[in-house]
């Protein structure tokens, strides 16, 4: 399968500069998740995906490398899942913001996500319009 973004310009994004963007961190196993993802996300203002990770080993050290502002996470991942990632990123970058996005959305109590340091959990079934206003939202709430 074959993917085309004409949104994704280097160091711009749809004409905004990058300085003036919330880096993010996109952590997935499925390929074409973090493709739609991505592709989403870099056409909403204020948001640049600054690297990908496919599970949660993955997503500790791109984070270490990238300090990005926002980290989207799956839960269900092989090696690491989302939960235990948030919570071993969340003490390694307590400021970084974690949303939890997620088929399981179900099993994640509000007081188990936040013990693991998430700052909020979605459902996939929701939708990337939904995902992006509430990464705007949490961030700008962040700053």
């Amino acid at each position: 399968m074959e993917y085309s973004n004409s949104c994704i310009v280097p160091d711009t994004c749809c004409g905004r500069q990058s300085e003036l963007m919330s880096s993010v961190l996109i952590v997935d196993d499925n390929a074409p998740t973090r493709w739609a993802i991505r592709t989403f996300l870099e056409c909403k203002p204020g948001l640049e995906v600054c690297g990908e990770a496919v599970d949660g080993v993955d997503a500790i050290k791109k984070a270490e490398q990238l300090k990005p502002d926002l980290i989207l996470l799956d839960l269900s991942m092989p090696q690491m899942n989302g939960a235990a990632a948030a919570s071993v990123l969340k003490h390694k970058m307590p400021r970084v913001s974690i949303i939890l996005f997620t088929l399981y959305d179900d099993a994640i109590g509000e007081s188990l996500a936040s013990s693991l340091g998430v700052d909020l959990v979605l459902s996939k079934t929701t939708g990337l319009t939904t995902l992006a206003d509430r990464a705007q939202a949490l961030l700008a709430h962040r700053n």
